[in-house]
């Protein structure tokens, strides 16, 4: 069973009905592996958010923190040039 959904984000989300093995190995469907990227095995994050299990790739979870970075930065300078201007007025002192 394929299904299409709005989030509380109003994003649209696709779920489809899979199975849990006796092991609890679960399948990603195709259509999501390739969404995703994924191409053979590799590491995966999961996270469990309530009664949802949230699956990311790894990349995708840099990606978003990056992204967070890039909000948080500084505006004027950078952190590299304070640092060593903080050294340098250290070093100075001694």
């Amino acid at each position: 069973m394929t299904e299409a959904v709005n989030s509380p984000a109003g994003d649209t989300v696709q779920s489809e009905l899979v199975a849990i093995d006796a092991a609890g190995r679960l399948v990603v469907p195709g259509k999501f592996r390739k969404a995703l990227g994924i191409r053979g095995p590799q590491q995966l994050l999961v996270g469990l958010e309530g009664n949802t299990l949230r699956v990311s790739t790894t990349d995708g979870v840099i990606r978003r923190y990056q992204e967070l970075a890039r909000r948080r930065k500084r505006t004027a300078g950078s952190v590299v040039d304070a640092f060593i201007a903080e050294r340098r007025r250290e070093a100075a002192e001694e």
